[in-house]
């Protein structure tokens, strides 16, 4: 059965068309996703995240220890689940709530409430979606691996680009699973994570596969990437990131190198095939 049948039975898509991007700085700017993910790793209980959500009027989403489900239970999983859509959130809720072995804990509904809630709740296991606001998963899966360096981490996302795979794994994540899963792949995902063990579908795998042995993009190489992909030229790129344009032309040819491709079309395909660059970057 298709997983998003499964939980809601009208799941909707992250967005429809080509892959979009993941890339390491997301689209908001270095500056404020650093000083989000600092905050995210700081918090603690009743600490400065959670101060200011109770000031704001946040009230965390505690599915099974709000409804006095037994989340004490002896050999039954903790799990955390952060989607920013409710519909999906209420229909994982509902599937992994019906294991005699499995029991939600809490709900997030975005990157930043996910970690407050996991330190918290301490969840044996933290189902994360990859496009979120705040953090996104793989930003919110190393947070939470900061403040627990043994934190079970599994990724739910319709994207399959080996870029995103890479960032998520990088991040300390076990498990990375698409939307397009049963949900009987998805709960065995759980517990193999819960087991101790790495779960990645065999398709998923040989992507990632591609992906060890090339080398890394810089992080302005990746800006200088996403302005071609906009259609920039050196000039263009050059007034934008205030360089001028012989390095914006130095930058360019280490892409190409490093991507392996003959020229910039090539390089905006691939980026947008393998994940490095998203559609709303």
């Amino acid at each position: 059965m298709n997983l998003r049948r499964a939980v809601s039975g009208r799941l909707p898509a992250d967005v429809p068309g080509p892959p979009r991007l993941a890339v390491a700085d997301g689209c908001a700017a270095p500056e404020a996703r650093e000083h989000a993910t600092r905050r995210a790793v700081e918090v603690a209980p009743g600490g400065r995240l959670a101060a200011r959500r109770a000031a704001e009027g946040h009230t965390a989403e505690v599915g099974a220890s709000r409804r006095g489900a037994p989340v004490g239970r002896p050999g039954v999983i903790r799990v955390l689940i952060a989607n920013d859509h409710p519909i999906v959130r209420e229909g994982l809720s509902a599937l992994i709530n019906r294991q005699a072995d499995m029991v939600i804990v809490a709900e997030a509904a975005d990157g930043l409430e996910a970690v407050d809630l996991f330190v918290r709740h301490e969840p044996q296991i933290a189902l994360l979606d990859l496009r979120m606001p705040g953090l996104d998963g793989a930003e919110a899966a190393a947070a939470i691996r900061s403040h627990d360096p043994f934190a079970r981490v599994v990724v739910l996302t319709s994207h399959a680009g080996d870029e995103d795979i890479y960032r998520c794994l990088r991040a300390g994540a076990k498990g990375y699973l698409l939307k397009a899963a049963s949900r009987e792949d998805l709960l065995e995902c759980l517990r193999a994570v819960h087991a101790g063990r790495t779960s990645i579908a065999p398709e998923l795998a040989a992507k990632l596969a591609g992906r060890v042995g090339t080398s890394d993009l810089t992080a302005r190489e990746r800006e200088v990437l996403r302005l071609i992909a906009k259609g920039r030229g050196n000039r263009e790129i050059g007034l934008d990131l205030q360089v001028t344009e012989g390095t914006v032309k130095v930058h360019v040819n280490n892409i190409l190198t490093k991507l392996g491709v003959g020229c910039r079309t090539e390089a905006v395909t691939l980026a947008f095939r393998r994940g490095i660059v998203r559609l709303d970057d």
